[in-house]
C-alpha cells in the first residue's frame, strides 16, 4: 500500500472530498459562510481564501494519497487566517500556537492509522517554522463526519484539553515538550514524504586524474 503525502495547494485542492471541497466552515465567519453557501459562491470563496493564505503564510494542508487515490486531508494555519474561531466559546486560540483546523479521512481507509499521520505531519511543520504548539478545538459529542475534530481523536494523537467546554473544549499538544512523540513523527513523517521527496545523492568525489583530464570526464558516461 503505497502512500504519499502533498501540500494542499489550489491544484489539488478539488481532490477534497465532496463535501469539504465547497464547505467554508473555517474560511469565513459564520454570516459570511452562509451567504457564500445560500449563492452557491462557496467554492470561489474557499479557493479565494486558500490563495491568500499560500501568499501570506505558506502551504496550509496535506492531501494524502494511498495507491494514488486521496485518501484524506487536513487543514491548518495561523488563528488570524480562521475567522471561524471567534465563535467558539472557548477561543482565542494562544499566540504560540497554530490551528489545526480540519480534516478528514475517507471510510474505506479508516482504522490504518492514517489520521495521526497527518496530525503528525502538521506537527512537522508547525516545528520547522518556529511555533510551540499545535491547538484545536474537539467535538465532545461527535456522531459523524463534520467540520470540527472528534474530542476522543484530539486525545489518542496527543492533545491535552486547555479549556474545558461540554461540547466544544480547545486542546493543545506542546511540540517542544513531547520528545518520544516528535521522534515517532518525524520517522512515520519522513517515511511517507520519502516517495516524493527522495534525497539528492551525495556528490562524488573528484579524483586527482578527472582533476588534470577535464576533458576525458566531460565525454565519461552519466
Amino acid at each position: 500500500m503505497a502512500r504519499r503525502l502533498e501540500p494542499l495547494t489550489l491544484a489539488n485542492l478539488g481532490e477534497l472530498p465532496a463535501p469539504c471541497r465547497a464547505c467554508v466552515f473555517w474560511e469565513l465567519d459564520p454570516v459570511a459562510a452562509r451567504t457564500a453557501n445560500r449563492t452557491g459562491d462557496s467554492e470561489l470563496e474557499k479557493e479565494a481564501w486558500l490563495s491568500q493564505l499560500l501568499l501570506d503564510w505558506g502551504s496550509a494542508g496535506f492531501l494524502l494519497y494511498v495507491d494514488e487515490q486521496p485518501a484524506g486531508y487536513v487543514i491548518y494555519g495561523p488563528a488570524a487566517n480562521l475567522p471561524r474561531i471567534q465563535a467558539f466559546p472557548t477561543a482565542p486560540v494562544s499566540p504560540d500556537a497554530v490551528v489545526l483546523a480540519t480534516g478528514r479521512i475517507l471510510p474505506r481507509y479508516l482504522g490504518m492509522g492514517f489520521g495521526k499521520l497527518l496530525v503528525q505531519a502538521v506537527a512537522k511543520d508547525v516545528l520547522k517554522r518556529g511555533f510551540r504548539a499545535v491547538e484545536a478545538f474537539g467535538d465532545s459529542r461527535w456522531d459523524g463526519p463534520g467540520c470540527v475534530w472528534p474530542t476522543d481523536f484530539l486525545h489518542a494523537v496527543g492533545f491535552g484539553v486547555v479549556r474545558e467546554h461540554p461540547r466544544n473544549p480547545r486542546l493543545r499538544m506542546d511540540l517542544r515538550s513531547t520528545v518520544t512523540w516528535r521522534s515517532e513523527m518525524e520517522a512515520a513523517v519522513e517515511r511517507v514524504w520519502g516517495v516524493i521527496r527522495p534525497e539528492a545523492p551525495a556528490p562524488r568525489p573528484v579524483t586527482v586524474r578527472e582533476v588534470k583530464e577535464p576533458q576525458r570526464l566531460e565525454h565519461a558516461p552519466g
